[in-house]
């Protein structure tokens, strides 16, 4: 099979590589799983489009930062398990949609670090102090990177699935305008809610006082 590598030039998409793409069936639908690599940091993403976003003036997108043990080992200490299903779910029931699928696993710290970062949470620690005990920021996850996808799929403008202001922000820095925010709450649950409660208070992250109550 040929790989192609394919990489726009005109700033400023050049930040990412188109790859390939290929089919990705799923419970909820076929996505085409369309993979790049990040230039700068030589990490590797992947946008899942379903149906053709052509037809679309505004899609509606999720951007996912990669969580080993929310979507794949059914963790419950955070929700990014449960987001990443409704998000997916959301956007076929839309008709069409694009999940990015970004390779920042522990906001960016990793894997391994993120299993001592836990370590300190079962000690006592939220989740911003215990990345902040590894030496690391709360956040590390950047987001500019993320137009040179956009743009090779040809958007421009977005509704953002995201309960997260860094999201909209980065993307309207970038020259994607983000038309609607759309609320993604899901997976509440007795062993994330100080999780969620820290992402609201320490992270601004925009959560109903309900859901967190």
């Amino acid at each position: 099979m040929t790989i192609r590598a394919e990489l726009c030039t005109t700033a400023p998409y050049n930040l990412t590589r188109f790859v390939d793409v290929a089919k990705l069936p799923t419970q909820w639908g076929e996505f085409q799983m369309n993979a790049f690599v990040e230039l700068e940091h030589n990490k590797e993403h992947l946008a899942l489009v379903y149906g053709d976003i052509s037809q679309v003036d505004t899609p509606l997108i999720r951007l996912h930062s990669e969580c080993l043990t929310g979507d794949a080992l059914f963790s419950d200490r955070c929700d990014c398990g449960y987001q990443l299903a409704r998000a997916l779910q959301n956007i076929v029931n839309e008709g069409a949609g694009i999940l990015l699928y970004l390779r920042q696993e522990g906001r960016g710290i990793g894997l391994l670090n993120k299993v001592r970062a836990y370590h300190l949470q079962d000690d006592g620690a939220d989740t911003v102090q215990a990345n902040e005990r590894l030496g690391f920021p709360a956040d590390m996850r950047r987001y500019e990177f993320c137009q040179g996808m956009l743009g090779y799929l040809g958007v421009k403008q977005v509704r953002l699935m995201t309960n997260n202001p860094r999201k909209v922000k980065a993307l309207e820095t970038a020259g994607i305008n983000v038309i609607d925010r759309v609320s993604l709450q899901e997976g509440k649950n007795p062993h994330n809610e100080n999780y969620l409660k820290t992402k609201a208070s320490k992270l601004g992250h925009m959560l109903d006082p309900a859901f967190i109550k």
